[in-house]
């Protein structure tokens, strides 16, 4: 091996500049790292070196142990509560299983390339949200947006989580608290007697369980009486909003501060179940998510078994299922059918490239991406047999048509369910496995959405000798900023996180990361990477180009258009927010949007040299962009001799100001590679600086 002549040059330069008395005081710009192989500079540090444990061993990131627990992790992520409590509700009121024709198609066009682009993207990175963005580095506030995005959404799932933890411990009781209006919490408003046989003949009760018939009352005592009947309230929603939430009037109520301890204690609770499944990391998650993901379907058989038997079932699916061809004429149904495929799926997030980052660099991720879409869409399918045939048996028993019982969200969840299952025998029975199973699967999602912001805090900060450390402040942080949804206005919070915090800006994020890899680094770079991880192109390649170019961008801008002109304040029941509340739900949204722009802007600010050249050279991936090390194509930048200026293209490589002793040694060292001229045919053999390169 030839002998590299910058040690001598430098130390020649050192000597003859302490004969001259110019250098006082060597200060070195530089460190010298070697090994068997080469010798490098390390300006700063690099993207892509590794974080080294106090030992001098590198910090290993982690991995799953195994391929299952990666897929259980996905299902667990994108089966949530959404395909329990909206699916079944949306196919209804959009055409019954007339439903299924768009939704079918949003998943083909929307859902599964989204789902199979962000598998790809973290698989070969190897890197979370924030720092997956060396890809094109203009563009790293897309990380930021996608962890603040999961942030938000952390705090306010805990919250329902917690809720089912209450739900779950009120139900280890003989009598179910909320089957019965005999109760303090209880109001007059309350059903106190069964209707069944009254309103089955047309008739109306009142709140003294008389009924009335419409020939038998003036048309002022019926419109009474059916004012009054509309005011009822069943007793599970009384227990929901009259004990459990305890539930304000509004933002205006001074006393709505206030905390509920039982709430705060089950959200306490939340959190401690979190860090429980990751605070030994991804190797921890994986064994958690073998219960979260699995356990689910196990209840929702046992629920559909018991569902079959009861009276009311073939109303409840036939109401589900039954075609309204017409409906397919109507753009709001398909709009319906891709924000639900969106949303379900949990893409823009973050969640997919965290859990995708962990992955062995050669897994094939499309067959996990066909799995994994696949079984979410059908477990959505499949629960809508378990809740209508429920919700049947609930308009039988109280002699209602089912959509006057029909409902979605947390009044599905917490009210009409609920009110179901106490009409059962052993109905304690049925609401443990019902509570078990929401808290199953909003945990498994609870899960990811947190790693997510752990993985990428971990990673920018390289604190993966500090895991469990950051595990603990995020699941602190996250339980003192959620409790303040335990309080009387908690639910308007909720709410408002809801609407504001996860639609527009997801959807945002969503069309600007398909098109800064598909246009900004281009399609085919992005094929080839995908080539290396698969070993070939993935089936139907031109599909997928196809989709993530044109149809898949055009699909997610047409979604979030229609969210804008569907776009109405936010409210809850027959509360109308406050103007401020509605503002400071757009401020939440675009503060993560923001973040885009705002990164991008002190990037370029940062550099020198003509504006467009700064945005080209921030537009091209970083050296450390790519897989690991074992993974690399081998194609590197020109060497860069030790006296070439480093360029200002990567922000990474700027040194610091010369002093007066350092130009006295370089000059010197210029001096001597003068009078060294035999020694200028090993100058191939000199030190360099090993770069990756990007075509």
């Amino acid at each position: 091996m030839k002998r590299s002549k910058f040690p001598d040059s430098l130390s020649r330069a050192k000597e003859r500049a302490e004969d001259y008395g110019a250098m006082k005081e060597v200060k070195s710009t530089t460190k010298l790292v070697s090994d068997a192989k080469d010798i490098r500079i390390t300006v700063n540090k690099t993207d892509g070196e590794e974080v080294m444990a106090d030992s001098g061993a590198p910090v290993d990131r982690g991995a799953w142990d195994n391929k299952l627990e990666f897929l259980l992790s996905c299902l667990s992520f994108a089966v949530g509560l959404g395909n329990i409590w909206r699916f079944p509700y949306l196919c209804y009121r959009n055409g019954g299983g007339v439903f299924l024709i768009p939704y079918v198609a949003m998943l083909l066009t929307t859902g599964l390339p989204l789902f199979f682009f962000e598998l790809c993207l973290g698989q070969f990175g190897q890197e979370g949200p924030l720092t997956i963005w060396k890809i094109c580095p203009l563009f790293t506030g897309l990380g930021l947006s996608m962890v603040m995005v999961a942030f938000f959404i952390g705090l306010y799932y805990n919250v329902i989580i917690a809720w089912a933890f209450f739900y779950l411990f009120s139900s280890f009781t003989a009598s179910l608290p909320w089957a019965s209006c005999d109760h303090w919490w209880n109001t007059e408003a309350c059903r106190r007697f069964d209707s069944k046989n009254c309103t089955l003949h047309d008739g109306l009760m009142a709140m003294n369980g008389s009924c009335y018939y419409r020939d038998e009352v003036t048309p002022e005592q019926w419109r009474h009486l059916n004012a009054t009947f509309m005011q009822s309230k069943l007793p599970a929603d009384e227990y929901f909003h009259n004990f459990m939430l305890d539930i304000s009037e509004g933002f205006h109520e001074e006393d709505g501060h206030h905390l509920q301890w039982h709430l705060s204690l089950c959200l306490i609770l939340a959190w401690v179940v979190v860090f429980l499944g990751l605070f030994r990391g991804v190797s921890g998650m994986g064994k958690a998510v073998y219960f979260t993901a699995l356990f689910p379907y196990c209840v929702l058989l046992i629920l559909f078994a018991r569902a079959v038997t009861l009276d009311g079932y073939s109303n409840g699916i036939a109401f589900y299922l039954t075609p309204k061809w017409e409906k397919l004429l109507e753009v709001k149904v398909w709009a319906d059918a891709a924000m639900q495929i969106f949303f379900s799926l949990g893409p823009c997030w973050g969640g997919l490239i965290t859990l995708a980052s962990y992955n062995k660099f050669n897994n094939n991720c499309l067959r996990d991406a066909l799995t994994i879409t696949v079984a979410n869409c059908l477990t959505s399918f499949f629960a809508g047999f378990v809740i209508f045939g429920i919700v049947g048996f609930m308009a039988h028993e109280m002699g209602v048509p089912v959509e006057a019982v029909a409902a979605q969200g947390a009044g599905l969840a917490f009210i009409a369910y609920p009110e179901a299952v106490a009409r059962l025998p052993i109905s304690p029975l049925w609401a443990i496995l019902f509570f078990v199973m929401l808290l199953t699967l909003g945990l498994g999602s609870q899960f990811t959405i947190v790693q997510t912001v752990i993985t990428s805090v971990v990673d920018v900060f390289e604190l993966r000798e500090h895991y469990m450390k950051v595990c603990v402040g995020m699941c602190v942080v996250g339980c003192s900023l959620g409790l303040s949804m335990c309080t009387k206005h908690g639910m308007y919070i909720l709410q408002l996180l809801d609407d504001y915090s996860g639609t527009y800006s997801a959807l945002m994020i969503g069309a600007i990361e398909l098109t800064v890899v598909c246009w900004v680094y281009g399609i085919d770079n992005f094929m080839e990477d995908i080539k290396k991880m698969l070993g070939d192109y993935p089936t139907l390649k031109y599909y997928w180009k196809a989709t993530w170019c044109f149809l898949t961008p055009l699909s997610v801008v047409l979604i979030l258009v229609f969210t804008f002109v569907d776009y109405s304040p936010s409210s809850y029941g027959h509360y109308a927010y406050p103007t401020w509340a509605n503002v400071l739900g757009w401020s939440i949204s675009f503060t993560c949007i923001a973040a885009i722009p705002i990164r991008a802007v002190i990037l370029v600010s940062t550099k020198s040299g003509p504006v467009w050249a700064r945005i080209t050279a921030l537009c091209r991936p970083t050296a450390g962009w790519g897989p690991p090390d074992g993974h690399k194509d081998g194609r590197e930048l020109p060497p860069i001799d030790s006296r070439t200026p480093l360029a200002l293209e990567d922000e990474e490589y700027e040194m610091e100001p010369e002093s007066s002793s350092q130009r006295a040694t370089r000059n010197w060292s210029a001096q001597a590679d003068e009078d060294d001229e035999e020694e200028e045919e090993e100058e191939e053999d000199g030190l360099h600086m090993k770069l990756g390169s990007r075509k």
